[in-house]
C-alpha cells in the first residue's frame, strides 16, 4: 500500500455495524455515530434553550453555545472526546446532514418573506434599513484592514474585505420577529417599522453574500464575474417561470382539505434541484432554495403544508447539526493575547456602532422619537442563523481562518444576547391616561355611550356563536353603537412557522385582506367581513401571537389599548357530539384565568354549544331566548346588564330570574357564607339596581322578571333546570349572598364560578350555550381572587372517558 501511495488514507467507515456481540464498536460505524451525534447535539441545545428561557434569549443563542460547547472550545479539549464522538472521517456526513437541514430551512426561511410586503415598504422603513446596511458595511470594511494586517495576513484581501462587511451588517429576520413577539412589540410602531427594515435587509443581505462567494473563488475576476452574471441569470429565471408553476399548485390545494402529496414532492424536488443548479454556478446550494422559498405563493393553504411537512425534521434534528459543526469549527482558545482580545472588542464596537448609529440617525431625521430610534438600533443590530452561514461559507473558502472565525462568531453571540436587556431597557410604551379609559364595564351611568367588545377565538370552531352573539349584543343600534375587536388567538412556538404568523400580526388592526387584490383566503375573514357588511357592525381585526404563557398579556394590553368595555373569552372545552364537554387544549384554562385576574375591564368566558347553529343568523330570522339568573353582588349585575342590552334586540326575549332566600331559613343558611360576601353594601347596590332594573322591564316588553323564593340549592337547582329550556343562559362569575355559597362545593373550572360549573355539568342536562361574567371592579381580591389560584383537581369529572 505504501508504494502505491496509499498508506494515509484513512479506512471509509462501514454505514452499520454488526452489534457488539460479534465485537464491533458501533462508534466507529457512520448510522450508530451520526446517530448519537443527533442526540447529544440537541439534548444539549434543548438544555441550554431551557436554562435561557428566563433571560428571555431567542433560541439560535442557545443553539450557538451549544454548538461552541461540543466543539474544540470546551469539551473539544480533550482529544479522547473528540476522536470517539466527532472523529475527523465523520464529519463528511455530519456536515452533509447539516447542509442538507440547512437547505430546507433556508427554505423555511424564502417562504417567511412576502415580496409584496417588501414592495410596500415605507420609505422611512426603506431608508432605516439602507443605513442599517451600509454604514456597518462601510465601517466592517475599515475593520478588516486592521485583521487583515495582524492576524489574517494570508487571506485574500478582496474577498475577506466583502465577507467582513457583509457579516457586521448582516440583521437576522427570523431571530428578530421571535425577539419582538417575545416582548410584545410586533403590533406596535417600533416592532411593524424594525420588521419592515429587516426583510428589506435579508434580501439585501443575500445579494451581498452571492457577490463575496463570487469574488471568493480561487480563480481569476472573470470566473467570479461569470459565477455572479450566472447567478443572476438563475434568479431572473426562477422569477419568470416558477410563479405561474406555483400558482397552478396552489390553486389546486383547496382550504380545508389534505394538500395532495405530488405537489409537496414536487416542491421539495425543486428546492433539491434548484440548490444542485446554484451549487453547479459556485455560490452555494443554499441560494437556490431560499428563492425557491421567495417564490412559493403565500395565500393559500399550499405555503402552510410546505412548512408542515418540512419544518419539524428539519428544525428539530438537521439544524442542529449545522449549529455543531459551526462549534468544531470554532475555537475560542485561538483567542489569545492583548492583541487578540483587543480586534474581538474592536469587532463587536464597530458592528453595535454602525448598526445603531446609523439607524438612530436616520430615525431621528424621518421623526421618530428618540427612545424609539434607539430601540430601533438594537433591534436592527440582532444576528442570527445567516451571519453563521455567512462566516462558515468564508471559512470554508479559506477567507477566514480560525482566529478570525472565531472572533467573528462571539460576536454575533454578543450583540444578539445584549438585544433583549437593552430593549426592555430602553423601550418603555406610554401607559394610556386613566382619564381615557372610563367605560371599563357595561354598567354604566349613561347607557347611550358606545359599547366595546374584544371578543377572543382560538379556532374557527367558535366563530359562528362567537358572530351570532355580536349580533345580539349590537341591541337596537340606538345608542353610541357597537364596536367589536376580534382577537386571533395564535400561539407563538419555536418552530419556523410561528414566524408566518407573525407577518400576519404586522397588519394589526388593518382590514383582514387587501380588496384590491380580489382574494379571499381564509374563511374567518369571510364570516367577519360578511357579519360586518350585512349588520353594519364596526369591526376591526387583531391578532395575538405569544407563548400562551404570557398570551394574558397580550389581550389585557390590547383591552386597555381599545378600551374594550368587555373582553371575551372562549372556554377551553368544546362540546361533543353525544353532549359532553371536551378539553380542547388544557393550557387555554390558564390564560383565561389570568386574562380574570389582570383584565382592565369585565370579562365574559363563553361555553359554546351552538348559539343559532353553525352559521350565521341574520338580524331578521333572529329569535333566541335568553335566561339570567340574579343571585346577587356586582358580577351578577354586570351579567343582568349586558342581558339587557341584549334584550333591546328585536329578536331577543329576555328572562331573569331573581333568587331570594326564604325570610323562614335565612338564620339557618347564613352560615354558609363563610368568604365574607353578602354585606349590607352589597344588599343595598342590589337593591338601588333591581329598582331601576325593573323600571327598565316595564318599559321594555321584551323583559320578563321574576323572583324566585327558594330555601337551599337543591330548589335553586330545580328552578334553573326549569328556565333551561333557551338559547343563551347568562350567569354571574362570583354571586354574593347565603345561597350561592352552598354552590362553592362545585370547584372543577373555578374560572367558571359555582353556578358556571353547575350549568356545564352532566347532571344539568342543557343545549344552551353558557356566558359566565365577571364585572370589573378594580384589582381582583377576595374570593374572586382565591378560586382562580386554586390548583385543578378534578377536571377530568367532565370528560368522558
Amino acid at each position: 500500500m505504501a508504494a502505491n501511495g496509499t498508506a494515509n488514507c484513512a479506512t471509509p467507515m462501514k454505514t452499520t455495524s454488526n452489534g457488539v456481540f460479534q465485537g464491533e464498536d458501533p462508534l466507529h460505524h457512520a448510522l450508530p455515530l451520526v446517530i448519537v451525534q443527533i442526540c447529544l447535539v440537541v439534548i444539549v441545545t434543548r438544555g441550554l434553550c431551557y436554562a435561557l428561557r428566563p433571560l428571555r434569549q431567542p433560541r439560535v443563542i442557545a443553539e450557538v453555545i451549544g454548538g461552541i460547547l461540543l466543539g474544540p472550545s470546551a469539551l473539544g479539549r480533550s482529544e479522547k472526546y473528540l476522536e470517539a464522538i466527532f472523529p475527523k472521517r465523520s464529519l463528511t456526513v455530519l456536515e452533509t446532514l447539516a447542509n442538507l437541514g440547512l437547505i430546507f430551512f433556508l427554505f423555511l426561511v424564502g417562504l417567511e418573506l412576502d415580496p409584496k410586503a417588501i414592495r410596500r415598504t415605507g420609505k422611512k422603513a426603506l431608508g432605516i434599513a439602507l443605513a442599517g446596511i451600509s454604514v456597518p458595511f462601510v465601517m466592517g470594511i475599515g475593520t478588516s484592514f486592521a485583521l487583515h494586517v495582524t492576524i489574517a495576513k494570508d487571506s485574500r484581501q478582496g474577498p475577506f474585505l466583502v465577507f467582513m462587511g457583509v457579516a457586521l451588517s448582516i440583521t437576522a429576520f427570523p431571530v428578530l420577529a421571535r425577539i419582538l413577539a417575545e416582548l410584545k412589540l410586533l403590533t406596535t410602531d417600533v416592532g411593524r417599522m424594525a420588521m419592515s427594515a429587516a426583510a428589506v435587509n435579508d434580501v439585501a443581505a443575500w445579494i451581498l453574500l452571492a457577490l463575496a462567494i463570487a469574488l471568493s473563488g480561487t480563480g481569476t475576476p472573470l470566473v467570479s464575474l461569470w459565477v455572479f452574471l450566472c447567478g443572476a441569470c438563475f434568479i431572473t429565471l426562477c422569477i419568470f417561470a416558477c410563479p405561474p408553476i406555483f400558482r397552478w399548485m396552489a390553486r389546486r390545494c383547496s382550504e380545508g382539505e389534505a394538500v395532495d402529496e405530488i405537489y409537496v414532492c414536487g416542491m421539495l424536488v425543486a428546492v433539491l434541484a434548484a440548490g444542485l443548479v446554484t451549487d453547479t454556478i459556485g455560490i452555494h446550494a443554499l441560494f437556490g432554495a431560499f428563492v425557491i422559498g421567495v417564490l412559493v405563493p403565500k395565500e393559500g393553504p399550499f405555503a402552510g403544508a410546505l412548512v408542515e411537512k418540512v419544518e419539524d425534521l428539519v428544525s428539530g434534528l438537521f439544524l442542529p447539526l449545522y449549529f455543531v459543526s459551526s462549534g468544531l469549527k470554532t475555537n475560542v482558545a485561538t483567542i489569545r493575547g492583548a492583541q487578540s482580545w483587543a480586534l474581538l472588542v474592536l469587532v463587536i464596537f464597530t458592528s453595535c456602532f454602525g448598526k445603531i448609529v446609523g439607524t438612530v440617525v436616520v430615525s431621528l431625521l424621518c421623526r421618530i422619537p428618540k427612545n424609539e430610534a434607539f430601540t430601533l438600533g438594537f433591534l436592527m443590530n440582532t444576528k442570527g442563523l445567516v451571519e453563521l452561514i455567512v462566516l462558515n461559507i468564508g471559512k470554508d473558502r479559506g477567507v477566514l481562518n480560525d482566529q478570525t472565525f472565531a472572533i467573528m462568531v462571539l460576536m454575533a453571540l454578543f450583540t444578539t444576547f445584549i438585544t433583549t436587556p437593552m430593549v426592555i431597557a430602553i423601550y418603555k410604551p406610554a401607559r394610556m391616561m386613566e382619564s381615557e379609559y372610563r367605560h371599563r364595564t357595561i354598567q354604566r351611568k349613561d347607557p347611550n355611550t358606545q359599547l366595546r367588545f374584544l371578543a377572543c377565538f382560538h379556532s374557527s370552531r367558535i366563530v359562528p356563536t362567537l358572530i351570532n352573539l355580536m349580533e345580539i349584543s349590537r341591541g337596537t343600534g340606538k345608542r353610541g353603537g357597537l364596536r367589536v375587536y376580534a382577537m386571533h388567538l395564535k400561539e407563538l412556538s419555536e418552530r419556523p412557522s410561528a414566524i408566518l404568523m407573525v407577518n400576519k400580526a404586522r397588519k394589526n388592526g388593518l382590514p383582514f385582506w387587501n380588496r384590491s387584490q380580489g382574494i379571499v383566503s381564509d374563511q374567518i375573514e369571510v364570516a367577519f367581513e360578511a357579519f360586518k357588511q350585512l349588520s353594519h357592525v364596526s369591526i376591526r381585526p387583531t391578532i395575538a401571537i405569544s407563548p400562551l404563557s404570557s398570551m394574558h398579556v397580550d389581550i389585557c394590553t390590547s383591552a386597555e389599548r381599545k378600551r374594550a368595555a368587555i373582553i371575551v373569552l372562549p372556554f377551553h372545552k368544546h362540546q361533543r357530539i353525544d353532549g359532553y364537554m371536551e378539553t380542547s387544549k388544557n393550557e387555554l384554562r390558564f390564560v383565561n384565568r389570568r386574562v380574570l385576574e389582570h383584565a382592565p375591564c369585565s370579562v365574559a368566558i363563553l361555553v359554546d354549544r351552538g348559539l343559532g347553529g353553525a352559521t350565521h343568523v341574520a338580524a331578521s330570522n333572529v329569535d333566541y331566548t335568553i335566561t339570567a339568573f340574579f343571585f346577587g353582588g356586582h358580577d351578577d349585575r354586570e351579567a343582568l346588564c349586558y342581558s339587557a342590552v341584549m334584550a333591546e334586540h328585536p329578536g331577543i326575549n329576555l328572562t331573569a330570574i331573581r333568587f331570594i332566600v326564604d325570610p323562614k331559613i335565612v338564620g339557618k343558611t347564613v352560615k354558609l357564607d363563610v368568604s365574607g360576601d353578602g354585606s349590607p353594601d352589597t344588599r343595598s347596590s342590589d337593591e338601588d339596581f333591581i329598582s331601576q332594573f325593573k323600571e327598565r322591564v316595564s318599559k321594555q316588553g321584551s323583559i320578563k322578571f321574576e323572583e324566585s323564593v327558594v330555601s337551599n340549592e337543591a330548589e335553586a337547582g330545580d328552578v334553573m333546570h326549569k328556565y333551561s329550556r333557551c338559547n343563551l343562559l347568562v350567569v354571574g362569575r362570583m354571586p354574593e349572598g347565603e345561597l350561592p355559597s352552598a354552590f362553592n362545593k362545585r370547584r372543577e373550572c373555578p374560572e367558571l364560578g359555582p353556578i358556571g360549573n353547575m350549568l356545564i355539568s352532566p347532571e344539568f342536562s342543557t343545549t344552551a350555550s353558557v356566558l359566565v361574567v365577571q364585572q370589573f371592579c378594580g384589582r381582583l381580591t377576595g374570593s374572586s381572587l382565591r378560586s382562580l389560584r386554586e390548583e385543578e383537581t378534578t377536571d377530568g369529572e367532565y370528560d368522558s372517558s
